[in-house]
């Protein structure tokens, strides 16, 4: 243990003036045992630091061959290792100037047991949950609608809440959001997706109901529509069809609903469009007009990143392309979608990028960064700043 003679004495050696430095002294000293491997830190900001004085917890999600993120209630980090130059030093206990009192502030030395070191530590920034995997686990077993008589259900790989939180790298909040985007349901304590023939013959239920009562699609009363398709289906299967394609208030005690257009013109097209590699526009725009509910009216500003039009075509084409679909990887997915089209369109490709853009980031960086612009026949187009292979 050094005494402050002893460190004065070094300071002279040092050629250093006492009254250039803070006047707490600090003597470290190296514990039992001491490795670099026992600690590990990480960098946390204020909005982190409260999180955990709060008493809430982190969580560090990945299976082994998926880079970890760390997860709050609601929001998604990605983990990098950033290396430093300088030791880093594990001291429990060790008081720096502004955790002394006025009487402490005079010149003295303080002890302190180095517990670790390191040289390196996590890194935490804000980033997008990688959401693509949840619709691809709920979809290995989807929900066809109750099991016929004398068979049982199949509740083969079907997911808890827990289970999607041991799974999925993303906050629970998000992944909460991002069920009610993919119309999940929790059926006997397991979250599902529904098949996609089942959802639309429980959607072609309730607009052939407001058809033949006659009802306006901004006023379907729930209770008369559990009433009259409940020997059809399910009533929470009709409810749970209701919340996705329409929005419920409440008039004079009773729940209705009013149905999106939007979303039941896009659930159509999506129909119409998933068995087939390309479809004429024009004749496309025809039959969707023609399937979807009268009174209903057909954009094609309702398939934005579902469905990609492609005018270069004579006739003018349409095919399925669905961003969910697309890897979550940004470098992937614009070499992927290069590989899909040499060059597109801003208005094009938009659509399929801006899901990838981060806190404070914009469209336009990203095309700045991952793509090389150009101008055809007075429109500026995109394309790849690198050979794709093909």
């Amino acid at each position: 243990m050094r005494t402050l003679e002893e460190v004065q004495a070094t300071l002279e050696i040092a050629k250093l003036k006492e009254e250039d430095l803070q006047k707490t002294v600090q003597c470290l000293s190296l514990g039992d045992n001491v490795s670099s491997d026992d600690y590990c830190l990480i960098e946390l900001d204020d909005t982190l630091c409260h999180h955990i004085e709060a008493g809430q917890s982190l969580v560090i999600r990945g299976d082994t061959d998926e880079h970890a993120v760390l997860c709050s209630g609601d929001k998604t980090y990605d983990l990098k290792i950033a290396h430093t130059s300088n030791l880093l030093l594990f001291l429990p206990g060790c008081q720096t100037p502004e955790h002394l009192t006025n009487s402490q502030q005079s010149t003295h030395v303080l002890h302190a047991e180095i517990w670790g070191f390191c040289n390196s530590y996590w890194e935490v920034r804000k980033h997008r949950p990688r959401l693509k995997k949840l619709l691809k686990v709920l979809m290995e077993n989807p929900y066809e609608g109750p099991a016929l008589a004398g068979q049982q259900e199949n509740t083969e790989n079907t997911y808890t809440m827990d289970d999607l939180l041991e799974t999925i790298q993303a906050s629970e909040e998000e992944i909460k959001k991002h069920l009610q985007t993919i119309h999940a349901c929790q059926i006997n304590g397991c979250w599902r997706v529904l098949d996609s023939d089942y959802e639309m013959k429980l959607l072609g239920h309730v607009t052939q109901l407001v058809d033949s009562e006659s009802w306006s699609f901004n006023k379907v009363p729930l209770q008369t529509s559990l009433e009259e398709l409940g020997p059809l289906e399910p009533r929470e299967m009709i409810e749970h069809c209701l919340n996705c394609y329409g929005t419920h208030y409440i008039e004079n005690g009773e729940v209705f609903y009013t149905l999106d257009e939007a979303k039941v013109c896009r659930a159509t097209a999506l129909m119409l469009l998933k068995n087939a590699v390309k479809f004429n526009l024009g004749e496309f725009q025809e039959v969707w007009q023609q399937s979807v509910p009268e009174g209903m009216s057909t954009r094609l500003d309702q398939l934005r990143s579902a469905a990609l039009v492609d005018r270069t075509s004579r006739p003018e084409t349409i095919c399925l392309l669905r961003v969910e679909d697309l890897p979550e990887d940004t470098l992937e997915r614009f070499n992927h979608l290069f590989t899909l089209r040499e060059k597109w369109t801003e208005e094009d490709i938009i659509p399929y990028i801006e899901d990838l853009c981060g806190e404070k980031q914009t469209t336009g960086a990203l095309l700045t960064k991952y793509a090389r612009s150009s101008m055809q026949n007075g429109t500026k187009v995109f394309n790849s700043r690198r050979p794709i292979a093909t």
